[in-house]
């Protein structure tokens, strides 16, 4: 695969209560993902950026929601969400990385 392209397919990590229990009992992370982007992309590019062995990936869509915005409706944008399941005994951790 394309070194270029798989330094683009993560968007963004995904900090929140529920993805940092899923990282605590599942050893697993989430990703904003290109709207392109394949299982096998991902998988790649968690380990390439991260240097870790990925186990699986589960990609989701989600939605965006309509919201009323002054006096008329507005919606939210759409998202790729992926779930990467890692080996065991490997973890990534984002405080760390930033520095």
């Amino acid at each position: 695969m394309n070194p270029e392209r798989l330094m683009q397919v993560l968007l963004a990590p995904i900090v929140s209560e529920k993805s940092t229990m899923l990282a605590e009992v599942n050893e697993q992370v989430a990703f904003r993902v290109m709207p392109c982007a394949t299982k096998q992309e991902v998988g790649k590019a968690v380990e390439m950026l991260f240097k870790v062995e990925v186990e699986a990936v589960r990609i989701l869509n989600r939605k965006g929601k309509s919201k009323r915005t002054g006096r008329g409706m507005g919606r939210r944008s759409s998202a790729r969400i992926a779930y990467v399941a890692l080996k065991k005994g490997q973890e990534i951790r984002f405080e760390e990385e930033v520095k």
